[in-house]
């Protein structure tokens, strides 16, 4: 039941005696969702490479991390494609080998892109996964047993076991998939020193939760992976909350003149009507900081950013960690 109507799907092994007189194909929703997000990847990332995609320092490129960006999808989805061939009839040591590569791409990136590019190569490598997966194995399968039903002959099921079994991996993939989309707006969890860790942790319980889903729906319940996965969350949280800087005894109040300095210097660049910064036309989310009292009126905002190390934009204006203790302890009041 469904937006005031009824509906009935029915599921066959195999392929059903006769075929209904329209069939649905599902896989535009794979193909552009993936579309969008390539086209966006490319606007926002590889058009700007040595601004967002770099750490201050890196011995990369820009031209070396969009193939190296390119890379991750392509030769991602061909290690994955190569897994699931040859080890189609063991699905636990399947899962295993998945979960070794998402870890090594994931520890990978970490070293070599900015935190927030990392975040989101992994979660495109995996979107890749599923796009590709419904356009070179379930679709071509699908059309396969559609073909054999029309001319009689039997359907080929052993493309429709290959199809449901990318199928199943789409499936677990959705909820990591679906935080990554979102994490650019938590800046503490890719921020963090140790932000590799927190993406495993809540990729992770986002693959239990949907296992728990699943198990529950065949009548199979494991009521502990709830309290498991709801752990490795408050886990990841509590590893990538934020940690006030403390004030040394005595020190003086930090100046609004000492704030405005370092914002000029540090932050300014992209956060100016016209900035000077290459690769930025306009000052990112509208912040404009050439005055003090906007400087103040941004003291949340600065100091999220700061704490989490999202900004400076791969420290591109080389803020120093003396900077950063500086600007926290105005922010917080010290």
């Amino acid at each position: 039941m469904h937006g005031g109507a009824f509906y009935r799907v029915v599921k066959f092994s195999g392929a059903p005696e006769a075929l209904p007189p329209e069939l649905h194909w599902f896989k535009w929703e794979a193909y552009l969702t993936w579309l969008s997000g390539f086209y966006l990847l490319v606007l926002l990332y590889w058009a700007r490479a040595d601004t967002v995609m770099l750490p201050a320092g890196s011995p990369l490129s820009g031209p070396a991390a969009v193939a190296l960006s390119a890379g991750v999808l392509a030769g991602g989805y061909a290690v994955y494609d190569v897994l699931c061939r040859t080890l189609a009839t063991r699905p636990r040591v399947l899962a295993a080998a998945l979960v070794a590569v998402v870890v090594l791409v994931d520890v990978g990136l970490f070293r070599v892109m900015a935190p927030h590019a990392a975040y989101l190569h992994v979660g495109a490598m995996l979107g890749t996964w599923m796009a590709a997966n419904v356009l070179f194995v379930i679709i071509p399968g699908q059309r396969a047993m559609v073909d054999a039903l029309i001319a009689g002959r039997e359907p080929p099921v052993e493309r429709g076991k290959a199809g449901a079994l990318r199928s199943l991996h789409n499936n677990y993939f959705t909820l990591p998939v679906l935080f990554v989309m979102l994490s650019g707006h938590f800046p503490s969890t890719w921020g963090h020193p140790q932000g590799w860790l927190v993406l495993l942790g809540i990729a992770g319980a986002g693959v239990a939760v949907r296992h728990a889903l699943n198990v529950a729906e065949r009548g199979q319940p494991m009521p502990w992976l709830w309290p498991v996965a709801a752990a490795v969350l408050v886990g990841a949280a509590l590893l990538a909350r934020p940690h006030r800087v403390a004030s040394a005894d005595g020190a003086p109040a930090v100046s609004m003149t000492v704030v405005q300095g370092i914002v000029s210097q540090r932050c300014l660049p992209c956060h100016a009507q016209e900035p000077v910064l290459g690769g930025f036309a306009v000052p990112p989310k509208g912040l404009v900081l050439d005055r003090p009292e906007a400087i103040v009126g941004a003291r949340d905002k600065i100091a999220a950013q700061v704490r989490s190390g999202a900004m400076p934009l791969g420290n591109l204006t080389q803020m120093t960690e003396e900077e950063k203790g500086t600007l926290l302890r105005w922010a917080e009041g010290g």
